[in-house]
């Protein structure tokens, strides 16, 4: 049985300022520059969300500069 099957700790979805997802321990300080997205539940399920939310990888500056070399 994998270690994910039996963990029954709350994860939380939690983001940064470069729009980057990830999973962190409900009952853990959030570290800096990481904000708390919203969704909280099994890690499966924190996985789960990102796989649906997250689907462009680059970070938003790079985003934001790609945009702008498009434009001009």
């Amino acid at each position: 049985m994998a270690e994910e099957d039996t963990d029954e700790r709350t994860y939380r979805v939690v983001r940064n300022d470069e729009e980057q997802y990830s999973v962190w321990l409900a009952d853990r300080e959030l570290p800096l520059g990481w904000h708390a997205e919203g969704t909280e539940g099994t890690r499966a399920e924190c996985l789960a969300h990102i796989g649906t939310v997250w689907t462009d990888m680059r970070p938003l500056s790079l985003r934001r500069q790609m945009e702008q070399a498009a434009r001009g």
